[in-house]
């Protein structure tokens, strides 16, 4: 992935400008350490800062066409681009090796269109001179992070970027753009293009399960993401998640291995470069799978068994309360989010993306997406019905982009690390959202997210055995409890330091809108602002807040529902 800042129907002097989007561009680099690009055209002005992934020796943005009449800027990955390329009528020519490309070449030849042909994540801007037209448009979940914003004094300037921080300063309107749309400046407005048969959560699918046909839509959405020119590995807490995505990796790595580092689907293929030595550690017939944890934690203790089940090379990385504890205000930059379970769990993760990206590692594979799908928070316990469960998972995968994609895309971009989330494949989106909610309710031998868990099953694969049956079976944990429950206690007992009653007392009289409930969304909330202190800013803060309607505690954390503790009947009950 990579960070983008545009700028339309600029007011003034954009020559003069240049400077200054330059400067607000860089805000972004974190994002993109490997190179920067600016275009002008008109009174538009396109700036990129690229994290080489696929086509690493060409494919430096701004992307233009042969008469520069076009122009574009990506931030993100087109994992169906070859298959596109065979498909463009015109005699195209291609300058870069770059996934992104033919989103330029397909445009000219069906216009915005081209959203509905992308399989891959994405938000991109893309200016056409010829028509005086500019477009923008962000993946079907937002699994990549996209921001529109405008300033009062050029009502007809309009501002997209990466982040908030590149907007703030210049816009007193900022919008988190919205997933699966796409503006056009011919019309001012941002029309969905994405919407499936399940999106309408009021209609309750009623189809039976297919365990080959589930577990084969997620292997599909795994190989496809392996498509790199860099160094990758697996995210892996040694939970259900990321523990099968790491099994389904490692089973691909080996057939890339086998077959020369690089799949052969036609002639000119270029080999994966798997096989490349960065610092100390070479890249070669194995798959790196990487881990945190306080010490003694659920998670490394798992994911230490998985990694030696599927011989991965592991590598397990620890911290300390106080050095997770330093990190929050820098998380919270990054976040742009004062979302208590969201700073929770994004602090281990941006911790290990740092170790990650030391090693030379550019991209990694990881699990978010399959317990809003499947309903796999323990919370869902609470679901009053099928119908209920099914309409609730539809409602957490819409907010996707607010909460775990946002926590892995910017948790991992703080260090110009990307992260690859096989899950939210539209594909397997299709597949498992379809499925009757029956087959996914809690009842009697049947834990959360058992559909999953039973398709990977040796009763279910013809004896193939993807993971332990102590993994595969593993009751849901979530990553900030998983890494050590003492790191949730410490933060409320950190904010209990930084945050008197007299303080808390007055939370509504300070934030009439969207109170903090508890003294950590107090210190939060009050850190977002000393780094983000204009209003606009939280207008495009979300917070999640668990079903209270269900029963459910204030706290969002697993290990504070009330099935936590529950024994269950795993693998000898299905």
């Amino acid at each position: 992935m990579c960070g983008i800042f545009a700028v339309f129907n600029y007011p003034d002097d954009i020559h003069a400008f240049r400077r200054r989007a330059l400067l607000l561009s860089r805000k972004l680099r974190h994002r993109g350490p490997d190179w920067s690009g600016c275009k002008i055209s008109g009174n538009n002005i396109l700036c990129h800062e690229r994290l080489a992934i696929v086509g690493v020796d060409s494919g430096a943005q701004p992307l233009t066409n042969d008469d520069e009449s076009i122009i574009l800027a990506v931030n993100g990955e087109i994992y169906n681009h070859k298959t596109l390329k065979k498909q463009i009528r015109s005699d195209v020519s291609f300058k870069t090796q770059s996934d992104c490309e033919i989103i330029l070449h397909l445009y000219s030849e069906i216009g915005k269109d081209v959203v509905n042909h992308l399989d891959g994540m994405f938000s991109f801007v893309l200016l056409d001179s010829t028509r005086n037209r500019f477009i923008a448009a962000r993946d079907p979940i937002g699994i990549t992070t996209l921001y529109q914003g405008w300033s009062s004094s050029s009502p007809n300037t309009v501002y997209f970027s990466s982040e908030l921080k590149a907007l703030n300063e210049e816009c007193d309107k900022i919008i988190s753009f919205p997933p699966g749309h796409i503006y056009d400046s011919l019309t001012g407005e941002a029309t969905r293009y994405y919407r499936p048969p399940w999106w309408d959560g009021e209609i309750i699918p009623k189809n039976p399960i297919n365990y080959t046909y589930l577990r084969e839509s997620l292997e599909n959405a795994v190989k496809k993401r392996l498509m790199s020119d860099v160094p990758y590995g697996v995210l892996l807490s040694g939970g259900l998640d990321s523990s099968l995505i790491a099994s389904i990796a490692t089973r691909e790595a080996a057939k890339m291995a086998a077959t020369q580092n690089g799949y052969q689907e036609d002639s000119d293929e270029r080999k994966n470069t798997y096989m490349s030595k960065i610092g100390t550690i070479t890249f070669i017939n194995g798959l790196h799978s990487f881990s945190i944890g306080l010490p003694g934690s659920p998670d490394l203790v798992a994911a230490r068994s998985v990694a030696e089940f599927l011989k991965t090379i592991h590598h397990e990385y620890t911290f300390t309360i106080q050095e997770g504890l330093d990190a929050v205000h820098d998380i919270i930059y990054h976040l742009e989010t004062y979302d208590v379970t969201t700073i929770r769990a994004s602090t281990p993760m941006y911790l290990l993306s740092r170790k990650i990206k030391a090693m030379g590692v550019k991209m990694v594979l990881s699990g978010e997406g399959s317990d809003e799908i499947l309903g796999g928070y323990l919370y869902f316990h609470a679901a009053p019905s099928a119908a209920d469960f099914h309409k609730e998972t539809v409602t957490r995968v819409k907010k996707l982009h607010t909460s775990d994609c946002l926590r892995a895309n910017k948790s991992t971009m703080a260090w110009g690390l990307e992260a690859r989330v096989p899950f939210l494949d539209k594909t397997f989106l299709d597949v498992s959202m379809s499925i009757d909610p029956e087959e996914k309710v809690f009842r009697e031998g049947r834990m959360e997210k058992y559909i999953l868990r039973k398709a990977f099953d040796v009763s279910t694969t013809g004896g193939v055995r993807y993971l332990p049956e102590s993994i595969l079976w593993r009751q849901k944990e979530q990553f900030s409890d998983g890494v050590g429950y003492s790191w949730i206690d410490s933060l409320k007992e950190s904010a209990e330091q930084h945050v008197t009653d007299e303080q808390f007392a007055d939370a509504a009289k300070r934030w009439s809108k969207d109170t903090p409930a508890t003294k950590e969304a107090y210190w939060y909330r009050e850190q977002f602002e000393s780094l983000f202190p204009q209003e606009v800013c939280t207008e495009s803060v979300e917070r999640w807040i668990p079903r209270r309607d269900w029963g459910c505690p204030e706290d969002p954390s697993g290990r504070a529902q009330r099935v936590h503790n529950s024994a269950y009947n795993n693998a000898a009950s299905v």
